[in-house]
């Protein structure tokens, strides 16, 4: 008889290994990652691009400097219309990271107000919680259709909108 696995005994989250291991995926295969980020108190990010508590995020090497993958924070340096800015991000706040070109990635549960996260958005935009409940990765039966082509190097910046879906190409779906 196997002894009930206590929170002691489960070992350290597996999202901050997930995170390098598809960032590494995307940059081996010459993909642009991106990271969908639930933004709360924690999260320091250029909040004029928040919205509905969400912001995605370049993380490629074109578009950061100094970026660090770690078990607890991501942090890095990026330009917001031509400004450099600091960015720090919890790692339990990433809800997704995905490669531009083709949306493939994986999607992670979003942190809840009682998981120590407060909401910065005005009261009434709509939470991300609710948004992104239900999000998964939704695939295309054509992905040879895949052919997107790869960001310049001024066009490296982080932006606040996912790719655009169609083409047959695979991409995260929000379902509610």
């Amino acid at each position: 008889m196997s002894k009930p696995v206590g929170p002691e005994e489960q070992g350290s989250s597996t999202r901050p290994y997930l995170i390098r291991a598809l960032h590494e995926w995307c940059v081996d295969n010459g993909f642009t990652p991106y990271v969908a980020v639930y933004v709360s108190a924690g999260v320091q990010v250029p909040m004029e691009y928040v919205k509905n508590n969400e912001i995605v995020l370049n993380i490629g090497v074109d578009a950061t400097s100094g970026l660090e993958l770690g078990n607890e924070y991501i942090s890095f340096k990026a330009r917001f219309g031509g400004v450099a800015r600091d960015i720090i991000v919890p790692v339990d706040h990433v809800v997704a990271i995905y490669a531009r070109e083709n949306g493939q990635g994986m999607a992670f549960p979003v942190p809840t107000p009682g998981e120590g996260t407060t909401a910065v958005a005005p009261a009434d935009a709509q939470p991300a919680e609710s948004s992104r409940a239900g999000l998964r990765l939704a695939t295309t039966a054509d992905d040879d259709a895949a052919d997107a082509e790869a960001p310049s190097a001024d066009e490296g910046a982080p932006t606040d909108t996912p790719p655009a879906g169609g083409g047959g190409r695979p991409a995260l779906k929000r379902v509610k």
